[in-house]
């Protein structure tokens, strides 16, 4: 005998989470019993539409999160641009597996090199491989850093950021830190070391690190806990802008 008062089919899918279930079974009941399909093939592909659908949603929360500021896709983006890297080595750094090793990645070009368009579009098909990603520009990490600092929250915020897999700081040489920044950020850095994963793009060499860490001994730190397990691109070619602009005055 049943202890719970009685609901209707519909209604008992949805209380188990089985919505994609409650949605579509009446109109694919009907077309497997066409098909003279059998139980478990009902089965089968109601449990995929399921998962499917589970997924989808999954990935928009991902993609929603990760906060990226515009939508690029990896097949939109010229390998062939670049000498030295091939399209094998990017699509295994978008299957993301070197986030389980906590690995980084950075990516190094001059300006219109790809830089940013790469590290949205590895961002997105990491979301898609079910991986949680943050994507903030350097100077807004900061803003960010301080403002926690001030209010005295700066582990809290630190251990938010330690939720995502990656962090990706897109164009950390554009800034001209001071001292205070710096720190903020340099603590960051510190303390997903070996823990979680950082992406970082930058128009500078670390040869020319001093001029955003202002000295010899933060700068050098923060290199050897960057490069200690890291994938390092450099997108040395012309700016993809500048190209595209000498293409059109051609025509």
């Amino acid at each position: 005998m049943s202890l719970i008062p009685s609901l209707s089919l519909e209604k008992q899918l949805e209380t188990l989470g089985l919505a994609t279930f409650a949605t579509i079974y009446q109109d694919l009941a009907k077309r497997m019993e066409k098909e003279h399909k059998s139980f478990v093939d009902f089965l089968k592909e109601l449990t995929e539409s399921e998962i499917n659908h589970r997924y989808q949603k999954r990935v928009e929360r991902l993609l929603k999160q990760a906060k990226l500021p515009r939508n690029k896709l990896l097949n939109d983006f010229d390998i062939s641009r670049i000498p030295g890297i091939s399209r094998a080595h990017i699509q295994t750094l978008a299957q993301g597996d070197f986030m389980d090793r906590y690995e980084n990645l950075l990516i190094f070009g001059n300006p219109g090199t790809g830089k940013t368009h790469l590290s949205i579009a590895l961002a997105r098909e990491w979301c898609l491989q079910n991986r949680k990603v943050f994507y903030i520009s350097a100077a807004c990490l900061v803003q960010h850093l301080l403002k926690a600092k001030a209010d005295l929250k700066l582990e809290q915020f630190i251990k938010r950021m330690d939720a995502f897999e990656i962090l990706i700081i897109d164009d950390i040489s554009y800034i001209p830190f001071d001292r205070q920044e710096t720190d903020v950020l340099f603590t960051l850095l510190s303390a997903r070391y070996e823990t979680r994963s950082i992406a970082i793009t930058s128009n500078l060499p670390f040869a020319k690190w001093e001029q955003i860490f202002k000295d010899t001994m933060t700068t050098a730190a923060c290199i050897d806990r960057l490069v200690h397990h890291a994938t390092v691109l450099e997108l040395n070619t012309e700016s993809y802008r500048i190209a595209s602009a000498k293409k059109r005055s051609l025509k």
